[in-house]
């Protein structure tokens, strides 16, 4: 590409003298450069799946999704047109918000003992609090993770992290499950958050199982770590929030764990979203 850029100017001599390109590997990479790309169609359709999944996706799940559209090319190859095309998935950055309020009341056993696999659904939750740092302002997430397939079960969004931030995560969780008689492990850190008498009540009512990883041990509750790690990586960092408002945020977050939870695939479900697996399996979401 550089001789042709540079011929009219040069000589094809001078040039190849000066890059040390043998004639020969000349005209054939010329040759090549001048053949249709047989790719240009999947490099359009991989394109569109990047954009549209929040420019999150990375090789494998690209090419899940390429097979959910019956486009069939191997892993190797859709990373490589990613990389020629600059269809880079973020990378993880961490800092993560800490809600350790001291003992205040008795942590309860950690039953959860990092097992997170369950069989069903609403045998193990997850729950943690994130903080999210913009221009105008911060907010805090408190969501409720299904061991089960990952699925957010319930979430609130706001600017405190307090008392009715996580009680009205949990009264929204303890909805879905009242027709039912699931009793679910709900796991936590040792925020003050979940020993406050509001939560212990509510936990108590619903008959539910309380659990709590060891103090400053966050891979006692990996998988939620693991969520916020993907909604960060995948979606926060990437962005620029600098003429985003407070309000304006809540809502495209908001949005975004809806997409998670209906739309985005994981390869661990076999290429479905937590509720398409559900589906598949006639469960109700």
């Amino acid at each position: 590409m550089l001789v042709d850029a540079l011929k009219d100017t040069y000589t094809l001599s001078e040039l190849l003298a000066v890059l040390g390109l043998a004639r020969s590997s000349y005209f054939y990479h010329r040759a090549r450069l001048l053949v249709a790309d047989k790719y240009a169609g999947a490099r359009r359709v991989i394109a569109d799946i990047f954009e549209v999944n929040h420019r999150c996706y990375g090789y494998r799940r690209i090419r899940a999704a390429l097979g959910r559209q019956k486009v069939v090319i191997s892993e190797k190859v859709v990373r490589r047109l990613m990389r020629q095309d600059g269809l880079t998935a973020a990378t993880a950055r961490r800092r993560r918000y800490r809600s350790y309020g001291g003992e205040i009341s008795p942590a309860p056993e950690n039953i959860i003992n990092r097992d997170f696999r369950a069989g069903a659904p609403n045998e193990k939750w997850l729950t943690d609090i994130t903080e999210f740092q913009i221009p105008a302002g911060k907010v805090y997430l408190s969501p409720l993770i299904d061991c089960f397939d990952g699925l957010v079960v319930s979430w609130t969004i706001g600017t405190r992290p307090d008392a009715e931030l996580v009680n009205t995560m949990l009264d929204e969780g303890i909805k879905t499950i009242a027709n039912s008689n699931k009793r679910p492990v709900v796991h936590s850190d040792r925020g003050a958050h979940y020993r406050w008498p509001g939560w212990l009540s509510r936990i108590r009512d619903a008959k539910l199982v309380r659990s709590m990883s060891r103090k400053g041990c966050s891979p006692d509750n990996a998988a939620c770590e693991g969520f916020f790690g993907r909604l960060k990586t995948e979606w926060f960092h990437p962005r620029d929030w600098r003429t985003t408002t407070v309000e304006q945020f809540i809502e495209v977050l908001d949005s975004y764990i809806r997409w998670y939870n209906a739309k985005r695939i994981k390869v661990s479900l076999g290429a479905l979203s937590p509720l398409e697996y559900r589906e598949s399996l006639g469960m109700a979401a």
